[in-house]
């Protein structure tokens, strides 16, 4: 089902919907005048009434949830298979051009390079889709260890600067103010997913050039917070919530030509939701860049249990 055709079905369903309790509303009208006398029937029918109103509303948002929910999924298998098939398809053409005649070893290298780059971004949508899948079942204290954020946060950077062929200073760590090392209490590993799926949005969402500064502070006394501000397309005040919604991609022609699955910041907002935070987002409006903020429980530091 296309868009257009979606679109069609929610319209018929809420159209379906007013005219329903329209109707019904005339009928009962109609049904307590002629019965006014009677108290006990005209308030049984009041209440009978209601619940037929409520039925039909809760129906009504059933169906349009379910359409709109389906289109999400859609879209999400849409961008997999891209995602999916585009590196395998390029992967396939270097190894077949290798394959059937010599080529030169500085272009072999290149091809070798290519290759690398399309296999890497092959792993990262599977490892995306999978942790999608566990983090619903993981247990929320499995493995929670002592976790410096500083550390961690300078080693995502330094994975996304070289994962996007980046210079240093396209991606910078701000000095932490007072110069104190912040810990939170998690499983390391994800919290190291949520902190590059929101990199990798930060470069993916700057087409125009990378400028991204992030920085860590101590929040309300007893939280860390992580905010990781970029120079990007920007988002619309009613996409501030939207974005961390399972499969939802922001809609628009811009939007449409950045590449993804739907599935980074959903999994940024559970991996903080797991760890007793928050992921939020904001913007000027478009085209000003975007700041994501997770925040997560500040922990003690202790020696004995420190880890990145």
């Amino acid at each position: 089902m296309n868009i257009t055709r979606r679109r069609g079905a929610i319209a018929t369903f809420i159209t379906l919907g007013v005219l329903t309790v329209g109707l019904a509303i005339t009928l009962n009208i109609t049904w307590i005048v002629l019965n006014e006398r009677t108290v006990a029937i005209a308030v049984l029918g009041v209440i009978l009434f209601a619940a037929l109103i409520a039925g039909v509303v809760l129906n009504t948002v059933f169906l349009v949830r379910e359409i709109r929910r389906n289109e999400r999924q859609d879209s999400f298998l849409n961008a997999v298979t891209h995602e999916l098939k585009t590196p395998i398809a390029s992967i396939r053409l270097y190894l077949e051009t290798l394959q059937r005649r010599p080529v030169e070893e500085s272009q072999r290298q290149e091809f070798y390079k290519i290759m690398l780059s399309d296999s890497d971004r092959l792993l990262a949508t599977v490892e995306q889709v999978l942790k999608a899948g566990q983090l619903g079942q993981r247990h929320r204290q499995q493995n929670r260890t002592l976790i410096d954020m500083q550390s961690l946060v300078s080693d995502c950077i330094a994975i996304t600067l070289q994962r996007h062929h980046l210079p240093a200073e396209t991606i910078v760590l701000e000095p932490t103010p007072g110069i104190v090392r912040l810990y939170t209490q998690g499983i390391a590993e994800d919290l190291r997913t949520a902190v590059l799926n929101v990199l990798d949005n930060a470069v993916k969402y700057s087409p125009e050039g990378v400028h991204i500064r992030c920085s860590l502070a101590i929040s309300d006394y007893t939280w860390v917070a992580l905010r990781v501000t970029d120079t990007g397309v920007g988002l619309p005040a009613n996409q501030f919530k939207r974005i961390f919604t399972r499969f939802y991609r922001v809609p628009g022609r811009a939007m449409a030509k950045i590449k993804g699955t739907g599935l980074g910041l959903f999994l940024v907002r559970n991996i903080a939701r797991q760890h007793g935070g928050e992921a939020t987002a904001i913007s000027p409006g478009p085209g000003l860049g975007t700041t994501i903020s997770i925040t997560l429980p500040l922990a003690a530091p202790a020696s004995s249990a420190i880890t990145n």
